[in-house]
């Protein structure tokens, strides 16, 4: 027993070990709350989050599809890091153009994850608002157009009413438009449909409110 209550005994420590243990131990707590802060302040982010667009222009005819895919999923492993959820991209291979749909609370931690997951970083960010998705029908090629009014000079409750047109005349000329994003800011729209070609969207575009694109992608998609 006696020499049971001798290793049981604080008091024949030395006091520097007593003083390693408790420093130990403080730390352990402080890294433990700095994980705490850290994902606490990454979830009220998300909470706080906002639909993006960022494009990247990279070099015509050098861009495969499958490239992307193979960047995007290094973006999902990186996301929840910075905050981010990426939901869908869209390449252009002819054009050398990629734009990925994500929500974030800020452009920043877009970029941030772009940089970490494969160092490909966007030309462009676009903060922008959404309008109401179409099922994607899967029988025609699919387009992006964009518009490019000027900053300041597009609301989204006048591109929802100019939408709202084109729901009206897009069976006429073969047309599915899927969803439209606006950025008010730098009076940018974008619109991704189904259609037989570029053509027959800017037929539907001119006939129902008269606002052609500046041009048009076609592109796959991917998620």
């Amino acid at each position: 027993s006696n020499s049971k209550s001798k290793y049981m005994n604080p008091s024949i420590y030395p006091l520097s070990f007593i003083f390693l243990l408790n420093a130990c131990a403080s730390n352990s707590q402080q890294k433990q709350a700095d994980e705490n802060n850290a994902t606490a302040a990454v979830a009220q982010d998300a909470s706080q989050a906002s639909y993006y667009i960022d494009v990247h222009n990279l070099e015509p005819g050098k861009v495969k599809f499958e490239d992307v895919a193979n960047a995007h999923q290094k973006d999902l492993a990186t996301e929840g890091r910075h905050g981010v959820n990426f939901i869908r991209y869209w390449v252009d291979e002819a054009k050398g153009k990629v734009y990925c749909l994500s929500k974030a609370s800020n452009k920043q931690s877009i970029i941030d994850t772009h940089r970490e997951a494969h160092g490909l970083l966007p030309d462009a960010v676009f903060k922008v608002t959404d309008g109401p998705e179409a099922v994607v029908l899967g029988n025609k090629p699919m387009y992006i157009d964009i518009h490019e009014l000027g900053a300041g000079k597009v609301t989204a409750k006048d591109v929802a009413g100019a939408h709202e047109k084109d729901l009206a005349v897009e069976k006429k000329y073969g047309v599915n438009f899927i969803n439209y994003w606006v950025d008010e800011k730098e009076g940018m729209i974008l619109c991704l449909s189904e259609a037989p070609d570029s053509a027959a969207i800017k037929q539907t575009h001119k006939e129902a409110h008269g606002l052609l694109p500046a041009y048009i992608l076609q592109v796959k998609q991917g998620q």
